[in-house]
């Protein structure tokens, strides 16, 4: 397959997707395929309904092209079809028969292309009591039992942003799912429709806590744990000028580092003593409170204590150590996290800024020899 378009850096160069415009962990996972070197033509709204901000600033549209297709128009569909015909992969994040009803369905677009991966990204699934429930990150992850693990014992658990479900839960296992039908597609000729539920993925991120909890080695409820902020050497700890330092020195060796550096050498017994936990997490408190966040940076700058401070979203990119590894990187004067991960041979890039509705129909339209996308549309 030819590389067209802004494919051409990575190791999904050639490979042709189609998404369905929608909001969150969709875009996210067509935006994850985009900067893997993927050619992604997005197909948007007249309209277009995306993030409640300026289209040149939704990044998660980078390394895309965008063509305008009303699919409640009379030749709507059938101009979505014309691209399912030339595509490897097709992403959409409609609730459960929306797209049938559109007519753009799995079954529809395996008559035209058999060999076509279909990825359907919802926060229920395609089937189950809910699957037709409106709902966002937060419910989604409330009924896997990962949000109430979240937070402090005596307080209500802790929003993770939208990171765990739409983005871990969701996007994420969309981006295998679809990935790996497409090497089954590719050794066999017959695509599949991939079901990525956000209760689902979220699950099964928690697959290590539900052996621990099996094992007897975790306890069902918050702030009671080694990895939840339970334990006094494995959170976070506020400084004199009001930032934060995070710790986890879980093995013992880091924690004979931590504890010599804090000047606690004395409390250091009390790693072992569950019912001196308590003491232990005042000592290491007060002991942070006495100094900045940047003079206990400094402290434990070059050591194995698994010290470091809190940063904010935009102190992050300054960071030394992710500014040497091109962590984060400025384009179109927006300054976003990097392509990840890294490829020895494929390199990849942020090659685009964030694709405009409508804007790039005629080369799609020529690249992918489709030339009704040009009927009605923007050239």
């Amino acid at each position: 397959m030819a590389v067209t378009g802004t494919a051409g850096h990575g190791p999904l160069a050639g490979v042709r997707v189609v998404e369905l415009a929608g909001i969150g962990p969709g875009p996210f996972a067509a935006m994850l395929l985009a900067d893997l070197g993927a050619d992604v033509v997005r197909v948007d709204r007249p309209g277009g309904a995306g993030l409640a901000i300026n289209p040149e600033y939704d990044v998660t549209n980078r390394n895309k092209r965008s063509v305008v297709i009303d699919l409640k128009a009379e030749d709507g569909p059938a101009r979505v079809l014309d691209l399912v015909d030339r595509a490897d992969i097709l992403i959409e994040g409609y609730r459960p028969g929306v797209a049938e009803r559109l007519g753009v369905g799995p079954v529809t677009c395996h008559a035209r292309n058999p060999g076509l991966v279909y990825g359907r990204m919802t926060g229920w699934g395609q089937e189950g009591p809910l699957a037709q429930r409106a709902g966002h990150d937060i419910a989604y992850i409330a009924l896997t039992g990962t949000l109430g693990m979240i937070g402090k014992p005596d307080e209500p658990p802790v929003a993770p942003a939208n990171l765990l479900g739409d983005y871990a839960g969701g996007s994420l296992y969309l981006v295998v799912g679809v990935l790996a039908a497409l090497h089954h597609a590719r050794a066999t000729g017959a695509g599949q429709v991939v079901d990525a539920a956000i209760v689902d993925g979220t699950a099964h991120l928690s697959t290590m806590i539900h052996g621990m909890l099996a094992a007897g080695a975790w306890q069902d409820r918050r702030g009671a744990n080694l990895l939840d902020g339970g334990c006094p050497y494995y959170g976070t700890y506020e400084t004199s000028d009001g930032q934060y330092m995070a710790v986890g020195p879980l093995e013992q060796q880091f924690y004979d580092e931590f504890v010599q550096l804090l000047g606690i050498e004395d409390q250091a017994p009390a790693r072992k003593d569950l019912s001196r936990w308590g003491e232990l997490r005042e000592t290491v408190a007060a002991r942070f409170k006495s100094r900045t966040r940047d003079e206990w940076t400094a402290v434990f700058e070059g050591s194995d204590a698994c010290v470091a401070p809190v940063l904010s979203l935009r102190e992050a990119p300054a960071h030394p150590h992710l500014a040497a590894r091109g962590t984060f990187t400025d384009h179109g004067g927006i300054t976003q996290p990097a392509p990840a991960p890294r490829f020895s041979v494929t390199h990849t890039s942020v090659r685009s800024g964030p694709a405009q509705p409508g804007a790039d129909t005629a080369e799609v339209a020529r690249d992918w020899d489709v030339p009704d996308l040009l009927k009605g549309g923007p050239e």
